[in-house]
């Protein structure tokens, strides 16, 4: 007989990048998951079937207020942006303290929380994201056939390039939206280039975006992960604007000597979603000192789990 106490989570499914239900990235959310073990995360990100789903922890140390991990059904992720929009969503409407500074295994963050018209938006600022170099030659050759494009396809504008730490990204530029639109990729043989290429996904963009108020239209492809096409990337919108920043494809700097834009994501899938990003110029010309990602999210439901 199992005697051992049964224990309860509180776990919550949103959907993050939106206002609206069922739109947006759909991301887990448990609270006070310290009583689980590493394998219980595993087992529930699973069971949950999200992108991605963030396990709020205790600190364990003075320098941030809130620890988290995050598991795809497949493997545990460094960082996700929607998961910690999804989180502190989650926190804001329970009404409990601010989490300012957040630990995760990429190291930490600053989140802030603002109010936009009775919704909650919530503000990530992270360090400029690292611009890893081009992605070319053979590699490029082999993704571009992966996502059955042509190098013509291609925005001049904006070369390929391999961005992220942990997190790694392929940015793909194309000229117009119906070619985004349109992509249909071979996920198998862009699961196998992930490790010959070192990104474990590939965000394709635009700047020809259809969508009102939005710079930029994206699909995003991580089948190495376990995800075919996530519906709305902060994390990978964070690249784009260093990305972005780095071309001077940007609009100029607003008041707060920052350069923002809104990309748009989703919609091909039915789920569409919009992130906020504001670069922080660095001193040398085209460098970034920072990137804020923003963005809202609805809670769907709330359940527990006993264990």
């Amino acid at each position: 007989m199992n005697t051992a106490p049964q224990r309860s989570v509180r776990v919550f499914q949103v959907d993050a990048f939106t206002r609206q239900r069922f739109a947006g990235n759909p991301a887990g959310v448990v609270l006070d998951a310290e009583s689980l073990s590493e394998d219980e995360m595993r087992a529930i990100a699973r069971e949950l079937n999200n992108g991605d789903t963030a396990f709020a922890l205790p600190p364990s140390s003075t320098d941030h207020d809130i620890a988290v991990r995050f598991f795809t059904p497949r493997a545990e992720a460094g960082f996700v942006g929607h998961a910690t929009v999804a989180l502190h969503a989650v926190r804001t409407a329970l009404g409990l303290p601010p989490a300012r500074r957040q630990k995760q295994k990429t190291g930490l963050v600053n989140i802030d929380c603002s109010s936009d018209n009775g919704a909650t938006r919530v503000h990530i600022q992270q360090p400029a994201p690292r611009l890893r170099g081009a992605l070319a030659g053979e590699s490029l050759a082999a993704v571009l056939a992966a996502l059955n494009l042509t190098p013509d396809q291609l925005d001049p504008r904006c070369p390929p390039t391999l961005a992220g730490e942990g997190s790694t990204r392929a940015l793909l530029g194309l000229r117009d939206a119906a070619t985004l639109a349109g992509i249909q990729p071979a996920l198998a043989t862009l699961a196998a280039l992930s490790p010959q290429v070192g990104a474990q996904g590939y965000l394709i963009y635009t700047l020809d975006s259809r969508i009102a108020g939005c710079l930029t239209e994206a699909r995003m492809f991580c089948p190495a992960i376990g995800i075919n096409e996530d519906p709305v990337s902060g994390n990978a919108h964070g690249m784009l604007g260093a990305l972005l920043q780095s071309a001077d494809l940007l609009p100029a700097p607003a008041a707060d000597g920052r350069r923002h834009f809104i990309g748009a994501q989703g919609h091909h899938m039915h789920r569409p979603g919009q992130v906020h990003i504001a670069v922080e110029p660095g001193e040398a010309q085209g460098s970034t000192a920072g990137v804020t990602l923003s963005g809202e999210a609805v809670i769907v439901f709330e359940t527990r789990i006993t264990l």
